[in-house]
């Protein structure tokens, strides 16, 4: 398998990755930054430039460590588990972007190994969980500032990862919802639940 193919191994404690996933998720990280940050210019009155920033930190951590959630995961289950990003998506992400929309698959986590049905599910349920968590992290920010750059940041790092979290738990197509609910049906609904919730806030949490 073509995914199988690594460049040199890098071990950061029990954690292994390759020169090769590094790549890719820079590459990847980058580019749904500059994606975003396209079609967020203007946000706040910033400039591109900060407006870049916001997007790294919120938009890009939420898709990477989402991914990188699945795979400690998988590596945990001893499986192979290493980013691989798409690069035509990369691409087609950044000239929509130039038309005022993203379509954002920056690229996925590739597995192999002894996965059934409750390893997969429980592989798929960590990348929303770490959305979620990153959501409450910051929400916490966001109250603990007042107002400015950090407020920005923390306002859209809550919002952007709470759909990101509802999003991937719909059960449709290759998401991480249809796994997680034929894996296990009551902690679908927990994290359907938790998410939800995260959105409903939004309604009642403004920039200051």
């Amino acid at each position: 398998m073509d995914f199988l193919q690594q460049s040199k191994q890098i071990y950061i404690g029990k954690i292994n990755t390759s020169e090769t996933e590094i790549r890719d998720l820079l590459k990847a990280w980058i580019a749904v930054s500059i994606a975003f940050g396209m079609v967020m210019k203007g946000l706040a009155g910033l400039d591109f430039y900060r407006v870049f920033i916001v997007a790294a930190i919120t938009v890009g951590t939420g898709f990477l460590l989402h991914e990188l959630g699945h795979k400690l995961v998988a590596q945990r289950y001893g499986c192979f588990a290493e980013f691989r990003s798409f690069d035509q998506m990369l691409l087609l992400a950044i000239f929509m972007s130039f038309f005022g929309f993203v379509f954002a698959a920056p690229g996925a986590v590739m597995i192999h190994g002894p996965v059934g049905t409750r390893r997969n599910g429980i592989i798929s349920a960590a990348g929303p969980i770490v959305n979620i968590t990153l959501a409450l992290l910051f929400l916490l920010l966001l109250f603990l500032s007042y107002g400015g750059f950090i407020s920005i940041i923390a306002f859209y790092g809550f919002y952007i990862n709470s759909w990101l979290a509802l999003f991937n738990m719909i059960p449709i197509w290759n998401l991480d919802g249809a796994k997680v609910l034929k894996w296990d049906k009551k902690v679908y609904g927990i994290i359907v639940a938790i998410a939800l919730l995260l959105m409903f806030l939004q309604n009642y949490i403004r920039l200051s």
